[in-house]
């Protein structure tokens, strides 16, 4: 029964997909990753920042994932949010995972940070925007909020590692003895923003109740 449901909505689902925020985001990513091979010469901690703004690219077009123009018609329907969300992100999963593969191969071998390390850090920022998404859809009436999740999680990104201890730093270089521990703090992040967005994903009690 999930199978058909699924199959039947994915026409619906593709219809109101944020492609223009999601392209316009994977383009500018790629651009930040190719100036590695383009624009610079054997920097190595240059390379590992356009990485992660690359990254930070693809999680602001992954902030719009969750709108939905025709969110108030969708109360109601029987298929629940969280298969909506899930059925959407499983939509962009393949082009996100090519396109962080093209950005890392972008980058010249001689200068490309370890690419294990650098993958948890995109695929934290990656589940962050997606779980900022979903709280701002299960706590506000906003059929897309988006371009406010995007410019909070924008904010976050420049404003936490300049107020973050020493001792708590995340956007360390690779040859920085805090490397290692850095990326365990990573590991924290991602699954806790998984762990929100699974918690915000459901319609809330109320909120259906009133719109049925």
């Amino acid at each position: 029964m999930s199978v058909v449901v699924g199959r039947a909505m994915v026409g619906h689902v593709l219809r109101t997909m944020p492609w223009r925020a999601l392209g316009a985001a994977g383009g500018v990513g790629l651009l930040l990753a190719g100036a590695a091979r383009w624009l610079i010469d054997g920097d190595e901690w240059l390379a590992l920042n356009l990485l992660r703004a690359t990254a930070l690219a693809f999680g602001l077009g992954l902030a719009f994932l969750l709108d939905d123009p025709a969110r108030e018609t969708t109360v109601s329907v029987p298929t629940t949010r969280p298969v909506r969300q899930a059925l959407r992100v499983g939509l962009v999963a393949p082009f996100l995972a090519l396109g962080w593969a093209v950005a890392v191969l972008l980058v010249p071998e001689e200068i490309r940070p370890p690419v294990g390390d650098v993958t948890l850090e995109a695929a934290g920022t990656f589940v962050l925007a997606l779980a900022a998404a979903a709280v701002a859809v299960r706590f506000t009436e906003v059929a897309e909020p988006g371009q406010g999740v995007a410019a909070a999680v924008l904010t976050s990104a420049v404003a936490i590692p300049l107020v973050l201890p020493g001792r708590w730093a995340m956007l360390v270089g690779v040859r920085d003895e805090r490397w290692a521990a850095s990326h365990e703090r990573w590991v924290w992040v991602l699954v806790g923003a998984a762990v929100v967005w699974v918690v915000c994903g459901p319609e809330r009690v109320r909120r259906r109740a009133s719109r049925a």
